[in-house]
C-alpha cells in the first residue's frame, strides 16, 4: 500500500494552530512519526487563505529537515501546486487534479516529463458526479489528457471521491464499481483517496475506516491519503495485502509486526 501521510493538514486544528504560530518542531515532529511509521510520502496542505505560497514554502524546507521521503503538495490551487515544486528535493506527488476548470492543462504541462506523480479526482465542473457511470466518464477524460501529455497510467492516483457512508443509499457499492472498473482498465494505476471521509459523522469512526479499507483493498485500492501511525490500521492493511496475495509468504507482514509498526510491540 502506498501511504500518504496526513497529519500535516491545516484542516486539523492543531496543525492549523501549529501552522498560525510557526511552530516548526510540530511540523518536524509529524513529519518524522509519519516517516517513521513507513509513511510513502509526507501530505503538506496549509489550508490557509493568504500567503499559502510561502507557508507551503516553510513547511517543505521543514519536513525535509527530518526526512527524506518525497512530499504530496496540497493545495485547491493549481498554482501554488506548480510554484511549490522547485522547494520539494525530488519529486513527489501533486494533490491534486480532476475535471475542473483548467487544473489539468496548468498541471499536466508542467509534470509531464519529470517524475513527479499526480492524484486526480473523479470530479468536474459540475461538481462530485452522483453515479458510477458518469465518475467513470470523467475519469477516461483524464486519462485521455494523460496521454496527450505522455504521463504513464503508473504516475497516476485515481481518487473516486470517497464520501460520507451515513448518507449514502447504498453503503460503497458505487464507489466500489468505479474502483474495479479502473482497475481492471488500468492494470498498473493507483486507486487512492482520504480513507476518513468514509466515517465522518459515525461514532466509532476508527472501526468504520477499518472495515473500508480492508473492503477498498479488495476493490484495488493501492494507495491511500491516512495516518501511518495508527497502529490498528497499518497492520489491517498489512494484513489485507497479504490475504489479497499482495505479499509473498507475508513476509512484509512478518517483518512489521516483528518492528513494531503493528501489534503488541508497536510504538505508542
Amino acid at each position: 500500500m502506498i501511504i500518504i501521510g496526513e497529519k500535516l493538514n491545516g484542516s486539523i486544528p492543531s496543525c492549523a494552530k501549529a501552522i498560525a504560530e510557526r511552530d516548526a518542531d510540530y511540523i518536524r515532529t509529524y513529519a518524522k512519526k509519519q516517516a517513521d511509521a513507513n509513511a510513502t510520502f509526507i501530505d503538506c496542505c496549509t489550508s490557509v487563505n493568504e500567503g499559502e505560497l510561502e507557508v507551503m514554502e516553510w513547511m517543505v524546507n521543514l519536513i525535509q529537515e527530518v526526512t527524506d521521503l518525497p512530499i504530496a503538495l496540497d493545495s485547491p490551487d493549481p498554482q501554488v501546486l506548480v510554484d511549490s515544486m522547485k522547494f520539494c528535493k525530488r519529486p513527489g506527488l501533486i494533490n491534486s487534479v480532476s475535471g475542473e476548470g483548467n487544473k489539468i492543462d496548468l498541471i499536466f504541462p508542467v509534470i509531464a516529463d519529470t517524475k513527479w506523480e499526480v492524484m486526480a479526482l473523479l470530479s468536474d465542473d459540475t461538481g462530485i458526479p452522483k453515479t458510477a457511470a458518469k465518475r467513470i466518464e470523467v475519469f477516461e477524460k483524464i486519462m485521455a489528457k494523460a496521454k496527450e501529455y505522455g504521463i504513464s497510467p503508473s504516475r497516476i492516483h485515481i481518487d473516486p471521491l470517497i464520501e460520507m457512508l451515513c448518507t449514502s443509499e447504498d453503503g460503497i457499492a458505487m464507489v466500489v464499481e468505479v474502483m474495479q472498473y479502473i482497475r481492471s482498465k488500468y492494470p498498473t494505476i493507483h486507486i487512492s483517496g482520504a480513507v476518513s471521509n468514509i466515517s465522518f459523522n459515525l461514532p466509532g469512526r476508527k472501526i468504520v475506516n477499518q472495515a473500508f479499507t480492508v473492503l477498498a483493498m479488495n476493490a484495488g485500492m493501492d494507495s491511500a491519503v491516512l495516518d501511518p501511525t495508527n497502529r490498528d490500521l497499518l497492520g489491517i492493511i498489512y494484513a489485507t495485502e497479504a490475504l489479497l496475495g499482495l505479499d509473498d509468504y507475508c513476509m512484509e507482514y512478518i517483518t512489521g509486526f516483528r518492528e513494531g509498526l503493528y501489534g503488541p510491540n508497536a510504538a505508542k
